[in-house]
């Protein structure tokens, strides 16, 4: 059966970026499940697993805007420490919820002073070309 909408489809898969460094991985794990047309993974990588059968693999390069998209400089501002009450001991690369328009969204902290926590909210993989080393496990209807 080949990958079109709707199916269930299982993939084992190997991400990394542009200098080589792996970022993600399903190797030694169960395979990665999803299914196909729904969202679940980033639009670039279903476009390339449409059509593909278990068995097959591939390597596909993913632009960022097929991937998290572009990074937004306006998304890193800086927020009064004490919008961090109860936390002590605040260190860049933590992350956070926070509230905003478009609900919940996960902010990390890039750098810290007396008086003023930096946060970003960029997805972390935003503005970065990504490497996908994928074999398809299994593909079944759903």
């Amino acid at each position: 059966m080949k990958i079109a909408e709707n199916a269930a489809v299982s993939i084992h898969y190997t991400l990394t970026n542009d200098t080589g460094e792996v970022l993600d991985s399903s190797q030694g794990q169960e395979p990665l499940d999803y299914v196909h047309g729904s969202g679940q993974i980033i639009p670039g990588l279903e476009a390339a697993l449409e059509g593909k059968e278990a068995g097959d693999k591939l390597q596909v390069t993913i632009a960022p805007e097929d991937a998290y998209g572009p990074r937004h400089d306006e998304l890193i501002q800086p927020v009064p420490r004490e919008a961090f009450e109860g936390v002590e001991d605040i260190q860049p690369g933590m992350q956070f919820q926070a509230q905003s328009e478009q609900g919940v969204q996960l902010v990390t902290v890039t750098a810290v002073d007396d008086t003023t926590v930096t946060v970003d909210a960029n997805h972390p993989l935003a503005g970065e070309t990504l490497h996908f080393d994928v074999e398809v496990a299994s593909v079944a209807a759903q």
